[in-house]
């Protein structure tokens, strides 16, 4: 199996794509409802983003839809992604999603996983070769960027788990829509509070992981976002001081791939994700050491070895279908 994202390989996925962004059941809502009249289905809720089995992995499928479409317009599946984006995201729809977001008890509805997603998109669309998208979704988007702006001065603490609730992660995705729309106080933003949070973390120990529950690994998607924020020279020495053990493999459970014991379960199905998410992690890592460096080595030989235990399985029951081929684009193309 391929460790690079050719053609062949983008249309698979954006047909695993194509056929949940639009499959309205089964549906987990993740709302807080205020009284009876906000009881809707999903459809209703989210007039672009009611599929792939929640809002957020519907959001980041139509993200890798776009990313693959634009990396590949012609491949076979292309037409079909151009049909998609002219029928959901159209200016009706897009204001039917803002209302939701402004219902009273919806402040935290998706914070911080989905938003960073529709960030990673709106960044995305920013590089299509249809723009007129990007400005239907500028809406949400624009709501999105003023909730990191309230949020973040008050989230006094970092989240480290390894599920939708880990702030590196949404920090890491934000940052590439405000590099890609080139808005400098919200990349300051993200910065200032990387540092906040993470700027003296030392030796980290990675003891729980993986868990049960996870996907992402909490000690490698806060070395990604420091990465991905911080000045070369200054990741440098905070990645030496934070994994100062990685020349001789420590700590061990980072290198190791998780085991999925039940791919029908949602939530161990979350480990394929982990393996996918951590191959993301090592290939980006490994590129900001030299090719001299003894870490680059361990690194991405790493990184293979979580992708050939994760690539496989990305189709083959719905739990795991509706969203890791998503995590899988990132990983190949890191």
């Amino acid at each position: 199996m391929t460790n690079k994202l050719d053609r062949a390989t983008a249309d698979r996925f954006a047909r695993i794509a194509l056929g949940h962004v639009e499959r309205e059941y089964p549906h987990k809502p993740g709302h807080v409802l205020a009284g009876a009249s906000e009881v809707q289905g999903p459809r209703e809720t989210h007039p672009v983003f009611f599929g792939s089995f929640d809002w957020h992995s519907c959001v980041h499928g139509y993200w890798m839809l776009v990313r693959l479409l634009n990396r590949f317009p012609d491949m076979p599946s292309a037409e079909a992604i151009r049909a998609l984006l002219h029928r959901r995201l159209t200016p009706e729809t897009v204001a039917g999603e803002c209302t939701t977001f402004e219902r009273p008890m919806n402040r935290g509805f998706e914070r911080p996983y989905g938003w960073g997603w529709l960030l990673k998109l709106a960044a995305e669309l920013e590089a299509a070769e249809d723009r007129s998208f990007s400005r239907i979704l500028q809406p949400l988007t624009e709501r999105i960027v003023a909730r990191f702006h309230e949020f973040l001065p008050v989230a006094t603490y970092p989240v480290r788990v390894g599920t939708h609730y880990n702030t590196g992660f949404a920090l890491r995705l934000a940052a590439d829509y405000g590099d890609a729309v080139g808005d400098e106080s919200f990349i300051d933003l993200l910065r200032t509070t990387a540092l906040r949070w993470y700027g003296p973390d030392r030796n980290c120990p990675a003891w729980g992981e993986p868990s049960g529950d996870d996907f992402l690994s909490s000690a490698l998607i806060e070395a990604e976002c420091m990465h991905r924020l911080l000045p070369a020279s200054d990741f440098a020495d905070w990645f030496a001081w934070f994994l100062p053990g990685l020349a001789s493999g420590e700590p061990e459970t980072l290198f190791s791939p998780a085991s999925v014991s039940d791919r029908s379960d949602g939530k161990i199905a979350h480990l394929d994700g982990l393996n996918l998410s951590r191959a993301w992690c090592w290939r980006s890592l490994a590129a900001s050491v030299a090719e001299t460096d003894a870490r680059r080595g361990l690194m991405n030989a790493a990184a293979d070895r979580h992708l050939q235990a994760a690539l496989p399985h990305v189709a083959g029951d719905y739990m795991g279908e509706h969203w890791l081929a998503s995590f899988a684009v990132l990983a190949l193309e890191a």
